[in-house]
């Protein structure tokens, strides 16, 4: 009887693990239907800085996520350059910001 256990054990493990790797997935495809990806990289500035860039700058800052939720929102400049960000609201829904938000401020 215990050997029938393992395996959906095993599984459930594996699939717990591949979790984050979809969420980031889906926060990454979000960004790009967004057409976030045509000023952003994960790795590379281009118009806008490097995602991971701006998880670094943020990292341990615990008002981060709002502050960039709103700045993405309304647009800024003059945080990374001269280049101005353009408004995202209200093209982009709101949760779709908070999740790419979230998935950058996540990236290492």
């Amino acid at each position: 009887m215990e050997k029938y256990m393992i395996k959906p054990f095993i599984l459930s493990v594996l699939m717990l693990g591949l979790q984050p790797a979809h969420a980031a997935d889906s926060a990454e495809a979000l960004a790009q239907k967004s057409n976030c990806l045509m000023c952003h990289s994960v790795s590379a500035a281009i118009l806008g800085p490097a995602y991971k860039d701006v998880a670094k700058k943020y990292k341990g800052d615990k008002g981060a996520e709002a502050r960039l939720v709103a700045k993405v929102k309304a647009g800024g400049s003059g945080v990374w350059g001269k280049m101005p960000m353009p408004p995202n609201s209200p093209q982009v829904k709101d949760e779709d910001i908070t999740t790419i938000v979230k998935w950058v401020l996540a990236l290492e």
